[in-house]
């Protein structure tokens, strides 16, 4: 199997013990999944999307992170900002102003 390019995570909020859809599952993260998917096709980006349980950012949900870079980025809610995002890979680089970590 040929490794893809990017990971991207998707919050999905799931939890072993308490809320099975918390924040940014609340906040929309589900319903970008599809979009961002679609989206990084057809720029011929070569990523897995993939949703995880809770990654402890609620406050900054939704949350994606973009291995192998390891750009986190919080409240990505619309698709405008997932464009933005993959734009961005396209030439392998963060928007800085969605990062949420250093």
């Amino acid at each position: 199997m040929k490794k893809p390019d990017y990971h991207i995570l998707v919050c999905n909020s799931f939890r072993v013990a308490g809320d099975a859809q918390g924040a940014c599952n609340k906040k929309g993260a589900s319903s970008l999944l599809q979009y961002l998917q679609e989206e990084a096709i057809d720029r011929g980006l070569d990523v897995a999307v993939t949703t995880t349980a809770c990654l402890n950012v609620c406050t900054k949900g939704p949350v994606i992170v973009v291995h192998p870079n390891n750009y986190w980025y919080g409240e990505i809610d619309t698709e405008e900002k997932i464009d933005t995002i993959l734009d961005a890979l396209i030439n392998n680089q963060a928007v800085k102003e969605f990062l949420i970590t250093d």
